[in-house]
Parts: structure tokens; sequence; C-alpha cells
């Protein structure tokens, strides 16, 4: 049983088709989806094939979103994904930043090593803690709409973004400790 007006068509062949809007906000979602599938494979290559795989399902399961929020209804999709593709492959290899060749930010720092101190740094999170710190930080989305897309509850949001940026801080400033002797 349908929750909510539904909001889809048939048209004459029985089928379902999504309002006009629907192909309009996917595109409007894809750089974000992009970054966020990038965060979760950490490889530009496998980033790609999440996205794909995504937008594939979307697209074939369109006729089963609601009309409420489909950003959320896509992030989870595209975590439920990742988590079903790790669970079959078990161990991830990773790609150096420097190997990238499209990164949508440019670097700002005077520190030569600030970005692969970065990368370590997001490298060294857990799974979880890194899938909240990018969907809170860098996209900018609510803690509920994480919650939502992740699948837990508001409190764990807060508690795992909580304990990422520590451990991201913590790291980050571990490496700028400089010992300087002293004069003779």
């Amino acid at each position: 049983m349908p929750h909510g007006p539904d909001r889809t068509d048939r048209d004459a062949g029985g089928t379902s088709s999504a309002p006009d809007s629907f192909e309009a906000e996917m595109l409007a979602l894809l750089p974000s989806l992009r970054r966020y599938s990038r965060s979760l494979t950490r490889s530009d290559a496998d980033g790609e094939d999440l996205l794909h795989d995504c937008v594939e399902k979307v697209l074939a399961r369109r006729s089963q979103w609601r009309g409420l929020n489909l950003r959320g209804w896509v992030l989870t999709i595209m975590t439920n994904l990742y988590r079903n593709d790790l669970r079959q492959q078990g161990d991830r290899s990773f790609v150096d930043l420097d190997d990238s060749t499209d990164l949508p930010a440019a670097e700002t720092s005077n520190d030569p090593l600030e970005r692969s101190r970065l990368e370590a740094a997001l490298n060294s999170l857990g799974e979880e803690y890194r899938a909240v710190l990018m969907l809170v930080v860098v996209e900018g989305y609510s803690y509920q709409d994480v919650a939502t897309a992740l699948d837990i509850p508001i409190g764990t949001v807060m508690s795992r973004l909580s304990r990422a940026r520590r451990k991201m801080t913590n790291l980050m400033n571990a490496d700028n400790v400089i010992a300087l002797r002293r004069p003779k």
C-alpha cells in the first residue's frame, strides 16, 4: 500500500512514468553523487562505476519513488550498492590522490605535505565515519538526511561526525609538529 499520494502517471501501456522534474532533479544531483561515490570507494574509477550502477538502478526503479526527498532516496540506494559490493569483494584497493586528474578543488595551502596528510587522515577513517563526514561537511546534507540515507539514528550521525572531526583534527595537527634543537 503506497504511503501518501502516488505522483506517477500511468501511460497506455500500464507502466509508470516519473514526473517531468525527475530527470532534472537527477541531473542536479550528479556532481554531489559523484563526490560521494568517490569518497566511499576512495577511487575515481570505482567511484564512477558506483555512480553508474546507482543511476542505472534509480532509473530502473523510478516508478517506486514516491515523490518525496529524491536526494535521500538516491543516497540510500548508492550507500546500499556500496555496502553490497564491499560484502562481495572483501578487500579494496586505493588510488593515490596524486594519480587522480579531475579533483574538484584546487590546492590553496602553502604546505606541500598537507594534501598527502589529508589523504592519509581521510583514508584512516572507517567507512561509517568517512561517509558521515563527507555527506555533512563536504556535501552539506542535514543530519536528518544523512540519518535517513544511511539508515542510522540521527544521534549516531552526530556522534560519528564528532569522532571523525576529532580524529581528522588530531591527525592533521600531529604531523605539524617540528622538533627544534636548542642552541649549544
